[in-house]
């Protein structure tokens, strides 16, 4: 399901390695909701939505400052972005995960597969040839 492919490169090293590290979590994710055992999998599903927390703040921070530093001009509209898929994540784990574990888990693999799509393949995509230009990355 979050198999990484060439086309989602954007060309800029370092942020397609960041970007693989989301599909690793989308992975860990799908692995722990497809389970069909009847064990309580709470414990696994915090560490990875703590995991996807952690990975987003830091990832949109480099994203960020990467743009800073080349001017790029869609800053703004990206920052908002990034604080609003960051407000999902804290809002989805502030809900009662502890019963709704399957649910929440899928909600959030939604979550994940719908970013990928509209964010990292349409909006990411468009910085693709502005930093190219910038030759530096």
């Amino acid at each position: 399901m979050f198999k990484w492919k060439e086309s989602f490169n954007c060309e800029v090293g370092s942020v397609d390695q960041q970007h693989q590290k989301l599909f690793q979590i989308g992975m860990q994710l799908h692995e722990i909701v497809k389970a069909k055992d009847q064990l309580d999998h709470y414990d696994e599903m915090m560490e990875v939505l703590q995991e996807l927390k952690h990975y987003t703040i830091d990832h949109f921070q480099y994203e960020e400052a990467l743009m800073e530093k080349h001017h790029y001009p869609g800053i703004a509209d990206h920052k908002e972005a990034h604080q609003a898929f960051i407000n999902k994540v804290i809002e989805i784990e502030n809900q009662d995960i502890d019963e709704k574990q399957k649910k929440i888990g899928m909600d959030i693999i939604i979550f994940i597969a719908n970013w990928i799509e509209s964010h990292i393949m349409k909006v990411d995509m468009e910085y693709k040839e502005f930093f190219q230009e910038k030759g530096s990355l």
